[in-house]
């Protein structure tokens, strides 16, 4: 009983297959995604795909590399799309340093209204964060954050920068680098993630986990992501499904 908290079943890159990835999903015993819808093109997108499969719900929100594109209104549009039986958080939201096609303070501007939103609707967030630790940090505490919590989406941070979100309310989310070799860091903060706060994710179709690195992710592969974690943790892989699938229905309210 998987549940993949982060994917991206609407892009271009399931075009031609999508039945057939969110069928070998199921049969890899994933039982709920969680769909992320993060600008104008994949919010509609990814409602769509949560009303046709009862077992998908999606997120809403911008993400931060588009935010020079959010225009009048689109804040209102995302409150309003809250309202939807099948929307269960605000996201992904937050910073990215790396790509420069949204100047910092646009970024920072657009990631401090979706957190006033989402405290005016009380829904947790889903926290994109690239380059940006300390700068999210600041702007979580600033503007109280932890009223609501969310997900730090793929964690990268390090066990100091987990334990400041872990006191924010968050929980701390892990996808297919904690199975690569050579991936030290996040494999010591999955090691004292507290259980209650885990969840794990594929960013599909990004971030593609050990053997199937360089190739096409899909949720399916969230299976391997659970192996890893439950190697780590020293509990079996039903242990760690049971767990994370619980925490997402508590945070998410996923039925």
């Amino acid at each position: 009983m998987l549940t993949d908290s982060h994917t991206h079943l609407n892009a271009e890159q399931f075009n031609e297959d999508q039945a057939e990835v969110i069928q070998r999903a199921l049969e890899a015993g994933v039982t709920r995604m969680v769909n992320v819808g993060f600008n104008r093109e994949t919010i509609p997108s990814s409602i769509e795909l949560a009303e046709k499969y009862d077992f998908i719900y999606t997120t809403v929100g911008w993400h931060p590399v588009d935010a020079i594109d959010m225009m009048p209104g689109d804040l209102e549009w995302i409150e309003a799309l809250c309202k939807h039986e099948k929307v269960v958080a605000i996201g992904e939201i937050g910073l990215d340093y790396y790509w420069d096609k949204s100047p910092k303070d646009v970024q920072q501007r657009v990631f401090r209204e979706q957190i006033r939103l989402a405290r005016k609707l009380g829904m947790p967030i889903v926290i994109h964060n690239r380059d940006a630790h300390q700068d999210i940090l600041q702007i979580l505490k600033e503007e109280k954050a932890a009223e609501v919590g969310g997900i730090m989406h793929c964690f990268s941070g390090s066990w100091e920068t987990a334990k400041q979100c872990l006191e924010m309310n968050f929980h701390i989310s892990f996808g297919g680098p904690v199975t690569f070799k050579n991936a030290k860091q996040p494999k010591e903060v999955l090691a004292q993630v507290p259980l209650d706060r885990l969840l794990i994710e594929t960013d599909a179709p990004y971030l593609t986990p050990h053997p199937f690195r360089g190739k096409r992710n899909e949720s399916a592969y969230v299976r391997l992501v659970a192996e890893t974690a439950a190697e780590i943790r020293g509990l079996s892989l039903e242990e760690l499904a049971a767990i994370t699938t619980r925490n997402a229905m508590g945070l998410l309210g996923l039925k």
